[in-house]
């Protein structure tokens, strides 16, 4: 039967709904026919980039994606999912929020934070903790602080309501991200192996629910707004903007939980991008059946919604669950403990095709196979290009910028600058002890760590990306990334399990933003192999940029954000960054260098835009791990802090802070001072050793491939560079907290 309840569109309808004209061509071919309003609404949004990743699968097929303890490969499931041993597995995944953060950005990071923890406990874990990766533009600019404000204390309203904590992230600012914010979530959760939900739907005659908030027109088309540029006009997308309720999730978490627990359900997944639409599509695609679904049986929060509007509808803390026919009662007695909205809006059926009903009439008759990523979606090959910056930056020569005679006053600068200074104003409105599960609280750590209750394991976990360095060369700063977040959690006691990704972008269709994309996967992809961590899901953001007033678009800095889990056999290897006592040595783990390229030094104090990425070598990078994942198991280490933003220094000042420690050190006369001190060359990581573990150390290290110079000791609290006083460590620590308060302050003036 043919959907024939409202007027057939037409290639223009098409292009409003983002969908290009051979893909309106492609559509009619499927159907046999010319599309109505809703059926062509559907494709739009299942077609977009959000859910169909047609711009950048044939890239992503290429990344790692098998390992020893996956349990579930990218794209089968909600989330990733690893086995850590002992009968448990953990789920995690990172997505953005970024266009939505941008309009309204209490709401755009709340909804972000509530549909990734979705993501987890759809899956029947429940989430254990929580990171988060944040950009923005220049903190000086209102918009910035507005932005900030409105981001950080959605993120915090969420999480804190919903009670998981906030254990990890990273906040960085540059002018680039001005108007285009970008708001990454990721969560991580734990179930016992075998206790799995899977998103999959089959068993004619199962009866299809809907289960928890009422839906409403929040978030109508916001699939296709996340794959849309951002303009000046994208204010009056504000309905795209989803709304959320972190005390209805947490009786969705707890339900959905128990309602596993029956084993009558079928399958389930939530409704995040394209509602209705994208749940109904996937899960009757991955089980090989189609559904009857009747809309006007779906609660809804306003009257008169009409039949596309439930359908695209994105409203928050809705799942779709298919349930096991004759079994009803078990399950909505588990919704009925916990005081939740269902309704039973359909049924499953043996034709693969997905028919939605409002009031009997038949609304949309579309096949779900063709509707998917990996099924019918379409997939393009898109040309790319090198930009001209790229050969620019390759020029430059270090050895043109003099070295400032006071690096004194380069300290106090650096360790003040908002990528570099503390982002406590930010963490502190996040819960990060909820559940009692977190470790490492009474000393930073380089990643976050949490428990795993009933055994001695604990998950180490962290957000890492240097935009600027992906900026600089795609290819190696994205290697970078991953290279940096396995290094925070070996540097914490950890070993590198699996990455999620979360691929944030310019316009696609751009060959020069393609160029960076296509560099950045082929990093990425290099340095996962090199350390075995798969890659298990993730998320693609493209179209970040802003086109002001018809002027060419401003793409964001490409930003691979990755986020990275690991898994310490014992609670007892958890290290921490902080010097413990004076008298302690300090040495440098890794190869020595003045390499000065891309760092907050160059691009701040010089303001020298244009430069290649940091030196970078994997072979180098993975000889580190092994040597700071030996010193801790042999327990020959104090502390342990790699090496990175802001560089040598910046890394000491940070290990002194918490226990108010200072440090003496000497730099080494063939390298320049400059570079040395502040210079971003990675492979490195600092340690400190008491007196009694120098000779066992040194025995140690002399083994390894990996060089190390000793640097100087722990001070009681005074810093001296070369035999020259810089200070008090309290001073640099006045200096590094107070930035953001004061920024945020001033906005309030």
């Amino acid at each position: 039967m043919q959907a024939t309840s409202q007027s057939l569109t037409t290639v223009e309808t098409a292009k409003k709904l983002g969908l290009l004209p051979e893909e309106f061509e492609r559509i009619t071919q499927i159907l046999g026919r010319v599309p109505n309003f809703t059926e062509l609404s559907i494709f739009s949004v299942m077609w977009s980039e959000h859910c169909s990743y047609k711009n950048s699968i044939v890239w992503l097929k290429t990344l790692p994606r098998d390992g020893d303890s996956l349990l579930a490969k990218a794209g089968e499931e909600n989330a990733g999912l690893v086995d850590i041993g002992d009968g448990w597995a953990c789920a995690f995944k990172i997505e953005s929020h970024n266009h939505p953060s941008a309009l309204e950005p209490y709401q755009g990071a709340a909804t972000g934070v509530g549909g990734i923890n979705r993501d987890i406990f759809t899956m029947g874990a429940r989430p254990v903790a929580q990171l988060n990766s944040l950009r923005f533009g220049n903190l000086k600019l209102d918009r910035t602080r507005w932005l900030l404000k409105g981001v950080v204390k959605g993120i915090g309203d969420y999480g804190n309501a919903f009670g998981i904590p906030v254990v990890g992230g990273e906040v960085f600012f540059d002018d680039c991200y001005n108007t285009n914010p970008l708001v990454n979530a990721m969560s991580v959760g734990i179930v016992k192996v075998g206790e799995t939900a899977s998103a999959t739907s089959y068993g004619v005659g199962n009866p299809v629910y809907i289960v928890g908030s009422s839906t409403g027109k929040d978030g109508i088309h916001g699939a296709t707004f996340a794959s849309g540029d951002l303009t000046e006009e994208s204010a009056k997308d504000l309905p795209a903007v989803q709304v959320g309720d972190p005390f209805q999730e947490k009786l969705l978490l707890e339900a959905t939980l128990e309602v596993i627990q029956t084993r009558a359900i079928i399958g389930m997944q939530d409704m995040g991008a394209a509602g209705i639409t994208c749940s109904t599509s996937e899960m009757s695609a991955k089980g090989e059946h189609g559904m009857d679904i009747w809309l006007n049986k779906v609660p809804t929060r306003q009257a008169g919604m009409q039949g596309w509007e439930i359908l695209l509808s994105e409203s928050q803390e809705r799942m779709l669950m298919v349930v096991e026919k004759g079994r009803e009662a078990e399950v909505e007695a588990v919704f009925e403990k916990w005081d939740l909205h269902f309704a039973q809006i359909g049924v499953v059926t043996d034709t693969k095709r997905l028919r939605y009903y409002m009031n009997g009439e038949l609304e949309a008759d579309v096949p779900a196979h063709d509707l998917v990523l990996g099924g019918g979606a379409p997939v393009y090959h898109r040309e790319f290009t090198e930009p001209a910056y790229f050969a620019e930056a390759a020029r430059f020569d270090a050895a043109q910028i003099a070295q400032p005679n006071d690096l004194k006053a380069v300290a106090d600068f650096l360790i003040a600058q908002p990528n570099i200074a503390s982002k406590r104003w930010v963490y502190e409105q996040y819960d990060s002890m909820v559940g009692t599960a977190t470790m490492g609280s009474h000393a930073p750590s380089d990643a976050g760590v949490v428990k795993v209750k009933g055994t001695n394991k604990a998950l180490v976990m962290t957000v890492d990306c240097n935009s600027r360095y992906v900026q600089a060369d795609p290819q190696k700063g994205a290697a970078i990334a991953v290279a940096e977040a396995a290094r925070n959690i070996v540097c914490t006691g950890g070993k590198p399990l699996a990455i999620t990704n979360c691929l944030n972008f310019g316009n696609p269709y751009n060959p020069e933003v393609y160029w960076q994309f296509v560099g950045a996967i082929r990093g990425m992809g290099e340095a996962c192999r090199a350390f075995g961590t798969p890659v298990t899901g993730g998320n693609v953001s493209f179209y970040n940029h802003t086109v002001i007033s018809g002027k060419p678009a401003i793409p964001v800095f490409p930003t691979p954000t990755i986020g990275m889990l690991g898994l310490m056999e014992h609670k007892s290897l958890l290290t921490t960054l902080a010097f413990r006592n004076a008298g302690d040595s300090i040495f440098l783990i890794g190869q020595p260098s003045d390499d000065i390229h891309a760092s907050e030094y160059l691009y701040a104090w010089h303001k020298v835009s244009l430069s290649p990425a940091p030196a970078f070598s994997l072979e180098e990078e993975k000889a580190l791990h092994e040597s700071i994942s030996g010193l801790i198991q042999g327990n020959l280490v104090q502390s342990v802090h790699d090496v990175s933003d802001g560089g040598l220094f910046c890394a000491m000042a940070e290990a002194g802070f918490h226990n108010q420690l200072g440090f003496s050190i000497e730099t080494d006369e063939a390298y320049r001072t400059d570079g040395y001190l502040f210079g971003e060359a990675q492979g490195r990581a600092i340690v400190s050793v008491s007196p009694e573990k120098l000779d066992a150390f040194a025995e140690f290290m002399a083994l390894q491939s990996s060089p190390f110079t000793l640097l100087g000791e722990v001070s009681t609290g005074t810093v001296q560079v070369n035999g020259e006083s810089w200070g008090s460590i309290a001073d640099f620590r006045m200096l590094y907290e107070a930035t953001l308060p004061q920024a945020m302050d001033h906005g309030r003036e």
